[in-house]
């Protein structure tokens, strides 16, 4: 799954331009790289985003193209 679309789907960032431009601007990481929009991600990769000086590092569980906001969180776990 694109990166863009699970960032929306997990509810992380809540629209997929949003999530799209932080891509753009270099504050998505996975597993230590600066990622684009288009990346696949899978299962055991690890997410960092940057919100301003505050960063969010996540591990995806799973990978689902639409899930109930009820269950959005299960698609991820934080890491610290």
């Amino acid at each position: 799954m694109r990166l863009d679309k699970f960032l929306k789907v997990s509810r992380l960032i809540k629209r997929r331009t949003v999530a799209n431009e932080a891509c753009d601007a270099g504050r998505v990481m996975v597993n230590g790289n600066v990622a684009k929009a288009g990346t696949n991600v899978k299962p055991g990769d690890i997410i960092e985003i940057g919100f301003g000086t505050k960063s969010v590092k996540v591990e995806v569980l799973d990978v689902q193209e639409t899930v109930k906001k009820e269950q959005a969180e299960e698609l991820y776990r934080y890491v610290q």
